[in-house]
Formats: C-alpha cells, structure tokens, sequence
C-alpha cells in the first residue's frame, strides 16, 4: 500500500505511550510531521526522539486533553505555525468496575478524558479544517463500543459516545471535505496491560496474561503496531473514500466470539 504522508500534518494525542506512540512513529515513517501530545511532557518528548532519530519529524506538545482551554491554547499555538492535516484522538484511561463499584468520581474522572477529551481536539481543529475543505479525524473507539464486556461500565460509556460522536461529525462535515472515522480495538498488548497485570495478579501474571490472551478468538493480544498500521491506512489518500465507519481490529472479539 501506498500510504505517502509526506507534506502531511498530524496530531496525535496521548503519543507518548502505548497505541498512541505506535501511531506517531507509523505516521512519521510514512513521511507526516507528528504533534505529539501528551499530559507527560517527558513521554511526548521520548516519542519525538525516537523520531527524529529514525529521521522523521516531529514536535512534542504539553497538552491536558482534558482542559477545553488547554488545549484551544495548544492547538491555536499550532495553527498559527502550520495547518493540522489529520487528528487522531488517542488518548484515553480506563476503569475496570460494574455500576455498582463505579464511583461518581470514576464515571466524571473517564468522562473528563475520554469524551470531553475527544470533543476538546475536534472543537479546536475542526474550523480550520473546514475553512480548506480538507481533514482525516481517526477516533479510537473499543469493542466495548458495541459490545457488552464485564465490569466496564464506565469505559464502555465513554467508548460508546466516541463511537457515535464519530458518526454525527462524519454525516454533519462530509460536504466540508472531512473524513472522520473510528477504530475499536480489542485487546491491545501495551504498558497498561503489563501495568494491569503486575497490580492486580501479581501471584499468576503469567496465567492471567494468557487467560487474556486467549479472550481474543485468534489466541493472542493485538499489537500496538498493528493499530497504527489502520491508523496510517485511514490517513492516506487510499482511504479517500471511506469515511463514517467503525473498524474492529479485535482478533475477531465482536463476531466470533459467541
């Protein structure tokens, strides 16, 4: 596939770690200038480094996604520099609990980051975007968009408003030239998991690892490159003519899984 970035802008947020990171370098090898953003100044710069050492451009972004004026101030600072071609709303936090042991602070804390976060990014670049009549916005969804998954009430909420927040900015910006997209992964191998693991099963890690695994009909977790690699793929011009979609990358979870 050809997917030539070159002369592209995009901004990723929550590029620091993780999906996030795998997006920024992917997007950076196909020749785009990635804006890392990320609440940690120290992950967004890491990202940079390994991309400009791997000869690519990038440029790190200190960026609360969760503060609507934070991150207007962000993004109007880049706008005046230069024009944001593609927006991936990344950045995300997860709450494992059923209703029942899901605090009111939980669902605010998830709220504040997973969907205010998502409509702060698209609030700020969408004018100018639509002024060119040109922009790619990739919003990372989950299965537990569209699926009921254990003890996730507050995630799945929130994944399900990115999901059709996806379809109204879809339907509301395709005479503007904006495609908008979203990508619902199901279990991802990143830090977070391992994180996950060391926390909460320190006894049988192992054991656990592979019961999670194996949740995933394939056998296995997806990787983080495998993400960006769609991520990319929905970026380029070959993608042209997609746009108000949801793409599960789950190891066939949504529809083998019964």
């Amino acid at each position: 596939m050809n997917q030539n970035l070159t002369d592209k802008t995009a901004l990723v947020t929550g590029g620091g770690s993780g999906i996030g990171k795998s997006v920024c370098l992917r997007l950076a090898a196909a020749g785009a200038h990635v804006l890392v953003l990320d609440l940690d100044e120290q992950a967004a710069t890491e990202t940079v480094v390994q991309i400009q050492s791997e000869n690519g451009s990038a440029s790190a972004h200190p960026c609360n996604i969760a503060d609507h004026d934070n991150v207007q101030q962000v993004i109007n600072n880049i706008l005046h520099d230069r024009l944001i071609d593609i927006l991936i709303n990344n950045a995300g936090i997860a709450h494992v609990g059923n209703l029942e042991n899901t605090s009111e602070a939980d669902l605010d804390r998830l709220y504040q980051v997973n969907v205010k976060g998502v409509y702060n990014a698209m609030a700020a670049t969408i004018p100018a975007m639509k002024a060119r009549k040109s922009g790619v916005i990739i919003n990372m969804a989950s299965v537990a968009s569209s699926v009921g998954i254990a003890d996730r009430f507050a995630y799945s909420m929130t994944k399900g408003a990115v999901l059709t927040m996806t379809y109204s900015v879809a339907k509301d910006y395709i005479n503007d030239g904006i495609r908008c997209n979203c990508i619902a992964p199901g279990r991802v191998h990143t830090p977070f998991v391992d994180n996950f693991l060391d926390k909460n099963y320190p006894d049988n890690r192992d054991e656990m690892f592979d019961k999670l695994s194996k949740s995933q009909p394939i056998g296995r977790m997806g990787q983080a490159d495998e993400i960006a690699g769609l991520v990319a793929y929905l970026c380029s011009d070959e993608a042209s003519f997609i746009t108000g979609s949801n793409f599960p990358i789950d190891g066939g979870f949504v529809t083998l899984n019964n």
